[in-house]
């Protein structure tokens, strides 16, 4: 077991932080490029889509086997072998001769990413003695929010100077130092009780049921023929999915764990919101260069504000959770999203980031930061004992899939397809329609909150668990894509759940 003051841990800490931030910042920075991709292949919006939804897609596909995997082949193994993947991939993507060798290599990332996020807490989890795990993941959460409101800075930053190539060959040295460190002084760890199998059947199925899905959503926006029969394929994939849960002795995903009426409803919340989330932050930064005449570095920092304002709330919003339960903050945070995205209204040609868009990213920030520990502390607190690290990995999973599904579908409904990053006012009227929508699911997942979650479900918790103002802290993650995810091992470092997930920044 690592200590947190000595060098190996401190070492172990550096590589979780950056292996997990690899994939964090990737999944923001690449918003921030895309109107240079879209120019630099001549490819219309909906392969810009492509780019985004091919990562996202993968990623909330396999981040469950990814978890499994790790428990038992053992977590530094799978989390080297995720980094070495995901920046060979990045460098497909960085030398990419074509929008579509590009979408190939982003969902390849995604894959990369699916193996090395889970272990990337994991293996502190299981590493540190117990009393230096809250440190350690309370270190690892804020360096790792830093990190992803670094990225779309950097993003705009190599962008402006080099080209949106560098924003994926960026990864190559990075990933470098992170296989290095761990091969190093990572600890290797394995779960003795993991499953003796895994779900290949459970993780195809889920797979061709996300990518139906999306496939379809995006190719009904553009007229293609397609649009039907991969939204049936991916309606076929999803029954056939649950069916095959229900009936394997080692399911990916265990139906029992919705047998909770709350934690039912927590992921309710998590999809509607994050659909919200996802969808407007994918069309912000490209709407700030494409109306409001933003340079990439500029647009790129926009969602700054959000980032701080949550570094500085997060841990407060879950300690009052902690005291008077999470349904009022959970149903009160969507609706100041709601608000945030409204204000954004105001954003054209002539827009003050002082007087527009600050006071808008702030209230979103405001809005989330009263939203998402209460969140995350009752997906966890309502799932059984024995599936508490499933339960975190399927509300990142949930949340992904609630931004994938989003990023597919309305942009369409919104008329934003063609080169339409080459018009102005095309895009102003799009973004306008996509805010509304984003402020409706808002307010739906305000509405399913105060409807669905009980102010009593945090008291039911384990009394094992941490005190709510430390265990919440640890949940406070502020990453914008997805919900901050903890694990649950006993005293030997082990864990005992099924699977181990983290989560930061916008798909």
């Amino acid at each position: 077991m690592v200590t947190f003051a000595s060098p190996q841990g401190r070492w172990l800490l550096l590589a979780s932080i950056l292996g997990s931030g690899l994939a964090g910042i990737d999944a923001t920075v690449v918003n921030v490029a895309l109107p240079a991709i879209g120019r630099s292949f001549d490819t219309s919006f909906t392969t810009l889509q492509w780019t985004v939804t091919a990562y996202a897609f993968t990623l909330a596909a396999f981040i469950l086997l990814g978890g499994g995997l790790g428990d038992r082949f053992g977590r530094r193994r799978v989390f080297v072998v995720g980094v070495v993947w995901f920046a060979l991939a990045s460098l497909l993507c960085g030398l990419a001769p074509s929008a579509g060798v590009l979408v190939a290599a982003r969902a390849l990332q995604g894959l990369g990413a699916a193996l090395l996020t889970p272990g990337s807490l994991a293996m502190l989890q299981a590493s540190f003695v117990p009393e230096d795990r809250a440190r350690a993941i309370g270190t690892w959460s804020g360096l790792g929010g830093v990190a992803t409101a670094v990225g779309p800075f950097l993003g705009g930053w190599l962008v402006d100077v080099a080209s949106w190539r560098w924003v994926f060959l960026i990864n190559l040295p990075l990933a470098a130092v992170v296989v290095a460190v761990a091969v190093r002084h990572v600890p290797e760890t394995r779960d003795p009780r993991a499953a003796p199998s895994l779900d290949p059947w459970g993780a195809v199925l889920g797979a061709v049921a996300l990518g139906g899905l999306s496939f379809g959503l995006i190719e009904a926006g553009s007229g293609g023929a397609l649009a039907l029969p991969a939204g049936v394929l991916g309606l076929v994939a999803g029954v056939a999915f649950v069916l095959v849960e229900r009936r394997s002795a080692h399911p990916m995903l265990p139906p029992e764990v919705f047998r909770s009426a709350q934690f039912t409803a927590a992921n309710a919340v998590t999809f509607v919101a994050y659909a919200a989330i996802g969808v407007a932050f994918f069309l912000l930064v490209i709407d700030l260069q494409v109306v409001a005449g933003y340079g990439p570095i500029a647009a790129g920092t926009s969602l700054l504000p959000i980032t701080l304002v949550m570094l500085a709330l997060s841990s407060r919003s879950g300690e009052l959770a902690a005291r008077i339960g999470p349904r009022r903050q959970m149903a009160v945070g969507p609706l100041v999203c709601a608000l945030g995205f409204l204000l954004l209204l105001r954003v054209d040609r002539d827009t003050s980031y002082l007087l527009d868009v600050v006071p808008a990213v702030l209230v979103i920030g405001l809005g989330l930061a009263t939203m998402v520990a209460p969140l995350t502390a009752t997906a966890l607190a309502s799932a059984p004992d024995e599936h508490a690290g499933l339960a975190s990995g399927v509300n990142n999973a949930v949340a992904r899939t609630g931004g994938l599904v989003a990023v597919a579908g309305i942009p369409a409904l919104a008329g934003l397809d063609g080169r339409v990053y080459d018009d102005p006012v095309a895009f102003a009227d799009g973004f306008a329609v996509a805010l509304w929508v984003s402020a409706g699911l808002m307010v739906v997942a305000g509405v399913l909150a105060a409807l669905g979650i009980r102010d009593t479900v945090l008291e039911t918790a384990p009394a094992e668990e941490p005190a709510p103002k430390e265990h919440l802290r640890q949940l406070s993650h502020c990453g914008l894509g997805a919900p901050p995810l903890a694990t649950c091992c006993d005293d030997e470092g082990h864990t005992d759940c099924e699977q181990h997930a983290l989560a930061h920044g916008t798909g």
